[in-house]
């Protein structure tokens, strides 16, 4: 949907916006990533990983985006039942 020529990335669909601006809360989770270009991966992967306790993980094409932001609620729904900040954090990688 976006005019031609735009280029879109999206990240911090499970980054909490209140913890991302709380600078006394130790950060330790990941970004899920997702877009078309790997450059554009890239630069965005280059902000994320100067913020102490983030680390990247690119998720493929722009499409995975649809399916990410459906974790949200569920995050939602853990951090309030368990009275917890929790966040994403992908095992296995290197």
């Amino acid at each position: 949907m976006a005019p031609h020529g735009v280029r879109v990335v999206s990240a911090f669909h499970t980054v909490s916006a209140a913890l991302l601006t709380d600078l006394d809360h130790e950060l330790d989770e990941d970004v899920l990533v997702c877009g078309d270009r790997a450059e554009d991966k890239a630069k965005l992967a280059e902000l994320i990983d100067r913020i102490d306790g983030l680390r990247t993980v690119d998720c493929g094409p722009l499409e995975m985006a649809r399916i990410i932001e459906q974790l949200t609620p569920l995050l939602i729904s853990i951090n309030v039942r368990h009275k917890v900040r929790a966040g994403i954090k992908i095992t296995g990688l290197g």
